[in-house]
């Protein structure tokens, strides 16, 4: 099919890796001038778009779920992916199937003419044809990075989140928080409720929004909550929900995380209804692999931990979580970090929660083998270390040195915790995939 002679979801994908001269060309004309010959309008439906440093995947994932227990069909897309090209695009939380992904991209490989595009804006062009085409009732959409000139926010959405502003990205975004929340504030949309889920970000976020004539609804001041024994609160500017069970999803900073969901449908106003009863249903019904994702094993089984933590400040958060959930055993390190990652900064939020690291070799344009990776934060590590050419390679050597009474965390990657899942499953540890 196509023009390009692929016939297969892999032969599409090779071609999209290397059809452009470089991996990352923001900007969001050439997707415009695409998207114009596809004749795509967006849907008179509800959107919320969810930019920030971290948490966005948890946040969309909660929303979906929330309006999803209310009764509504949702889509969704992420990047990247753990396992399958195809989780990045979701309806009513299963993942595309194949045949109408490679549809769309012989459609738009007719269109595009003498347009180039990235890897990335491939899939975003893909995605907004498929969600189109499944006539649902809402839409949740992840920005792939920063926000102004990222390829998810030619969709001009009705609210639009930031969950956190962290160093990340800043070859791109910034050198300084304020410049990447400059970046990440571009979702913002004039007189549309813009949805702050720190307490702490950059100004910038706040003037741009006031600039916008966006009405903020910021964590700690318009909305917040309340914890208590077993549940929490929520109070929003519309909403008081009590008694809400805890998020499926492990660590305190999911609370922040489940707020800011909850903020965002909140802010649809009447274009969706929405009970206090289908909020706590949603709750309970989150899904997100590899974000703290809790393993327990048998009787002769070690613990397992994935963490995609790919920043300083997501492995703080890592860091605070493995404390919170204490072990009488030693806690083993396989982690895989790319190469333009601060590897150092997240090594060094971690090096007192590891007994043992084993580093991993990352493949492709920005991937790092696990000896330089080992060279780059040897500073850092007080404790042994040894190198693997392959993620599976590090989990077979780390199971065979935990004890039951261990655990071994898996980190520093989607491309590393992604292959961890496969030799899990491999190996009897996971139950079918999802």
């Amino acid at each position: 099919m196509g023009s390009v002679g692929a016939s297969s979801l892999d032969e599409w994908l090779r071609f999209q890796a290397q059809a452009y001269p470089r991996a990352i060309d923001m900007g969001l004309e050439r997707l415009r001038v695409v998207l114009g010959r596809l004749q795509w309008r967006r849907p008179a439906i509800p959107v919320i778009t969810v930019a920030g440093t971290n948490g966005k995947g948890s946040v969309v994932a909660t929303c979906a779920a929330i309006l999803g227990a209310a009764g509504y069909r949702v889509g969704t897309f992420t990047s990247p992916h753990l396992r399958d090209y195809r989780e990045r695009i979701r309806i009513e939380n299963e993942p595309i199937a194949a045949a109408p992904l490679i549809e769309a991209f012989a459609r738009i490989e007719a269109a595009r003419g003498d347009v180039g595009l990235t890897f990335f804006e491939y899939n975003t062009l893909a995605a907004l044809m498929l969600l189109t085409a499944a006539e649902l009732d809402a839409w949740v959409l992840e920005i792939g990075m920063g926000g102004r000139l990222d390829a998810v926010n030619v969709v001009d959405p009705d609210v639009a989140v930031v969950v956190s502003i962290a160093f990340d990205h800043q070859e791109f975004l910034g050198d300084t928080l304020e410049a990447i929340g400059r970046e990440k504030a571009g979702v913002f949309r004039a007189g549309r409720p813009a949805v702050l889920g720190s307490r702490q970000l950059p100004p910038v976020l706040e003037a741009t929004a006031r600039a916008l004539g966006a009405p903020q609804r910021r964590l700690g001041i318009e909305f917040d909550y309340a914890r208590r024994e077993r549940t929490w609160d929520y109070r929003g500017p519309d909403w008081d929900l009590a008694d809400l069970p805890p998020p499926v999803l492990r660590g305190d900073t999911q609370f922040d995380n489940a707020a800011t969901a909850i903020a965002a449908v909140e802010a649809l106003g009447n274009r969706v209804s929405v009970s206090a009863q289908a909020v706590a249903a949603g709750l309970g019904a989150v899904r997100l692999v590899g974000r703290f994702q809790v393993i327990e094993g048998g009787p002769r089984e070690p613990t397992w931990i994935l963490d995609v933590a790919h920043n300083p400040d997501a492995a703080r958060v890592l860091a605070s979580n493995l404390g919170q959930l204490p072990t009488q055993g030693l806690t083993f390190a396989v982690c895989g970090i790319l190469a333009d990652k601060d590897a150092v900064g997240i090594v060094h939020a971690l090096a007192g929660c590891i007994a043992q690291w084993l580093f991993v070799s990352l493949d492709g344009e920005r991937g790092l083998s696990a000896d330089a990776l080992a060279e780059r934060v040897a500073a850092q590590l007080p404790t042994r270390s040894s190198a693997h050419a392959t993620v599976a390679e590090a989990c077979a050597a780390a199971r065979a040195r935990a004890s039951p009474a261990d655990r071994i965390v898996v980190f520093g990657s989607f491309h590393t915790v992604g292959p961890a899942l496969d030799w899990l499953e491999a190996h009897g540890q996971l139950p079918v995939r999802d």
